[in-house]
């Protein structure tokens, strides 16, 4: 089934010590792409988190967020987060030289101050316990990312069939149609050429007129829309990444509707070939959006 790059993710688990929650956001991308803000204490498990991701998603550009809240004891009674105030005095120093060059700067926060990256520091927390956590919360915010990416995916699969039954429609008009429309060609052909009949070969005319026909025969487009309209399907019921393939099929689609407007020798071909292109431009659009 098809699984939509735009999703959005998060979770959050708690702990004796307090909660982790991951936040996942993604978006359609060429290929995979993952961004981390991760605090200080946990920079050595982000290529940890980049093969997890990796294994479980193969395109997409995915921004993930994690955030640490600590409970403000623990069994011993002292505090669970100290903050390292000699960081905090140096990152200060910098922003007032800083606020010295311009005009009427904000004044500084002290929850601001707080969130700059090593003021907070834990000291009771084993540094392992809480990389773990950060994993487990992690794996389990992906989880909820591909659901979402698969719940997303469904509508986009109902989409496209909408559109292929569309194509599909058009091509039995076409199809019921041709007949007639090579037929009045002949019987055009044959008035046009009244006159100079006699100057001509009757077989001779008779060629010319199979070799106008066969130009105008789109038979065999008509048959590869229908062929590349299986392969559509056959792709939508797979669990494999399909949107290369799906991005793929529309260029075909759209080489065939094209021919089929260049073949086009009557009003009902031709409008059956700028439909077509308007059904195969939606399904594209969206395919962007396909893993």
């Amino acid at each position: 089934m098809p699984r939509s790059m735009t999703a959005f993710a998060r979770h959050t688990i708690d702990f004796s010590w307090g909660s982790l929650t991951c936040e996942l956001r993604s978006v359609n991308h060429r290929f995979l792409e993952t961004g981390f803000r991760l605090p200080e204490t946990m920079r050595e498990i982000e290529m940890p988190l980049r093969e997890i991701a990796r294994k479980k998603l193969t395109r997409g550009k995915v921004d993930c967020s994690v955030q640490v809240n600590f409970n403000s004891g623990d069994s011993s009674g002292d505090d669970a987060v100290s903050a390292d105030l000699e960081l905090a005095k140096r990152y200060i120093d910098l922003a007032e030289k800083v606020a010295a060059q311009l005009q009427n700067p904000a004044p500084i926060s002290p929850l601001e101050i707080l969130r700059w990256p090593g003021v907070l520091k834990d000291q009771q927390i084993d540094a392992e316990d809480l990389h773990k956590a950060a994993i487990k919360t992690f794996k389990e915010t992906v989880e909820q990312l591909l659901e979402s990416r698969h719940r997303e995916g469904d509508k986009l699969g109902v989409m496209i069939e909408q559109r292929l039954t569309g194509i599909e429609s058009q091509l039995v008009l076409v199809r019921g149609e041709l007949p007639s429309i090579l037929e009045h060609q002949r019987q055009r052909l044959h008035d046009k050429m009244a006159d100079i009949k006699s100057q001509l070969d009757e077989d001779r005319l008779e060629q010319e007129m199979v070799i106008i026909s066969n130009r105008a025969d789109v038979d065999e487009e008509l048959d590869r829309l229908e062929a590349h309209i299986s392969e559509i399907r056959l792709a939508l019921k797979s669990n494999d990444a399909i949107g290369r393939r799906l991005d793929f099929l529309m260029q075909e689609l759209n080489r065939e509707a094209n021919t089929l407007g260049s073949k086009s020798i009557a009003g009902v071909t031709t409008q059956a070939s700028v439909e077509l292109k308007v059904l195969i431009e939606q399904m594209r659009e969206q395919i962007q959006n396909i893993e």
